[in-house]
């Protein structure tokens, strides 16, 4: 059990004052770096104002990214939640781990296979506390939440925040019920409201629905105390923040609603800055910032089809649900105060390089825990070299046989196979194979506007190559895939209809 905020505003307190004891602060010479992964829910590439955005209030973000690294070439390996969750916390392109299909819902029987291997897993093997705080989708039964995958503590909601409640959820004995909700209603199967979802704390619901108002300055607070805790017990951390925002539908407290102008869209980034603002300053505060990695970024593009209102990804085209660049480039920030030098860096990079680069910091060599897709990125960010990443792959959720690669960059340049012919949402048949490829040059054209294959066909027969033979090795490999439309439909529960 974590311990109280009573206690965190204490430790709080002592920071301000500098009245901590040097042996509570974490030394860079004498243990691994913590390591905090601050993770957006649909926040498009261009929704910052550090990334270009006059619209949107990010003043904490943007002061990250002065005191920091701000990446301009850096990609979500999927264009949806489920997928590129699993591939952040395994360093695996999501079609290996059989989870590429589809996101996981209320009424999904699984979630990332047990035999997967998370970074929080080969973490707290090495000797850290391992945190997960906020939105998890990657399945929500027994044996496959957070605490089942590596982490030591879970506080947030299973799913994304436009679900139900799993009727059949454990209940924890302190658990409360608002909105006139008791637990026959909640275990009625009839119960069918949108939106309604159950907060939890290990593997019981707390409370339900949850208060989504207060959901990211509860995440806040419960965050700072992971951090207090591994403070008193003088032991490194990875805390992996998983906002649920900006995702529709949006809540957001009340202080932001009567400060922040703008529409609800701005407001969620407002209150995740907020969020971040308070993180970054604790740090500062306990003295834990030279020795603490920060790395902010979303799991996908923004979302262009339900939430008209939302994101931006300009000059980039496309959003979340496709595999595009707006789909998947987005926005990343890395702080590490007195440790990495500061700027923009146009270098290559991925979510999937994540693992292995916190891997190399914590001092883990061993290179059976090291994932197959995964680069190490710290050259990078200690000495702005250039990127062990040279490539980045493409794959779209709805095309078969599985393991064909959408699209392909290779350097600057960028093949698509395929195209989306329609802006409808999950539909496969819109999804074709172009008679021959398409090329652009990302660095000259970031919106692909000026088809260059005819100019160039010795760059396209090259990306064509080089995106077979990852495509046969994607084939030797690839998982079970569970979690298709058909097999989603046979395991839905009458409840879920």
């Amino acid at each position: 059990m974590l311990r109280s905020l009573a206690s965190l505003a204490s430790l709080a307190s002592l920071a301000s004052l500098g009245l901590f004891s040097t042996p509570c602060i974490l030394s860079a010479e004498r243990v691994p770096p913590n390591i905090i992964l601050i993770l957006a829910d649909d926040l498009g590439y261009s929704d910052l104002a550090c990334y270009g955005n006059d619209r949107n209030q990010s003043p904490h973000l943007d002061q990250m990214a002065r005191e920091g690294q701000r990446w301009t070439e850096f990609y979500s390996a999927s264009h949806i939640c489920s997928p590129s969750r699993a591939a952040l916390l395994t360093g695996l392109y999501p079609v290996r781990t059989g989870t590429d299909a589809h996101v996981f819902f209320e009424w999904s029987a699984e979630g990332l296979p047990h035999d997967s291997v998370t970074l929080a897993e080969v973490l707290k093997e090495n000797g850290y506390r391992t945190y997960c705080i906020g939105k998890w989708h990657l399945g929500h039964k027994d044996g496959y939440l957070p605490i089942d995958q590596g982490f030591d503590y879970f506080y947030g909601i299973p799913y994304s925040n436009d679900m139900r409640v799993d009727p059949d959820m454990k209940v924890a004995d302190t658990v409360v019920f608002r909105e006139g909700m008791t637990e026959d209603g909640m275990r009625d199967h009839a119960n069918k409201i949108d939106n309604w979802i159950p907060l939890m704390e290990g593997d019981a619901l707390i409370e339900y629905p949850a208060d989504q108002n207060t959901l990211t300055r509860r995440y806040t607070e419960q965050s700072l105390t992971c951090i207090a805790q591994s403070i008193e017990e003088k032991t490194p951390f990875f805390l992996f923040i998983a906002h649920h925002l900006p995702h529709v539908p949006i809540f957001v407290s009340d202080s932001i609603q009567s400060t922040v102008s703008g529409n609800s869209y701005a407001q969620a980034i407002a209150e995740i800055d907020a969020s971040v603002g308070q993180i970054l300053a604790y740090l500062k505060a306990s003295a834990l910032a030279d020795n603490s990695l920060v790395i902010f970024t979303s799991d996908n593009g923004p979302d262009q089809t339900f939430n008209l209102q939302g994101g931006r990804a300009e000059p980039l085209k496309g959003s979340k649900f496709y595999a595009s660049e707006g789909g998947q480039k987005v926005p990343t920030l890395f702080w590490w105060p007195n440790k990495i030098p500061t700027g923009e860096i146009d270098a290559l990079g991925s979510t999937l390089d994540i693992y292995n680069t916190a891997l190399s910091l914590a001092g883990i060599s061993d290179a059976s825990k090291q994932a197959t897709d995964s680069y190490d990125l710290s050259p990078v960010l200690f000495h702005q070299s250039e990127s062990p990443r040279k490539d980045f792959y493409y794959f779209s959720s709805f095309i078969e046989p599985r393991g064909q690669i959408y699209a392909v960059r290779k350097g600057d340049w960028k093949a698509h196979f395929y195209q989306s012919q329609s802006p409808e949402y999950y539909n496969p048949k819109s999804i074709v194979k172009h008679p021959k490829a398409k090329l652009y040059n990302l660095k000259e054209d970031p919106g692909e506007n000026t088809d260059l294959a005819d100019t160039f066909p010795h760059i396209v027969k090259d990306l064509e190559k080089h995106s077979e033979a990852f495509s046969k090795d994607i084939q030797r490999s690839i998982a079970p895939n569970r979690y298709s439309k058909k097999i989603l439909h046979q395991v839905r529960p009458d409840w879920a209809q």
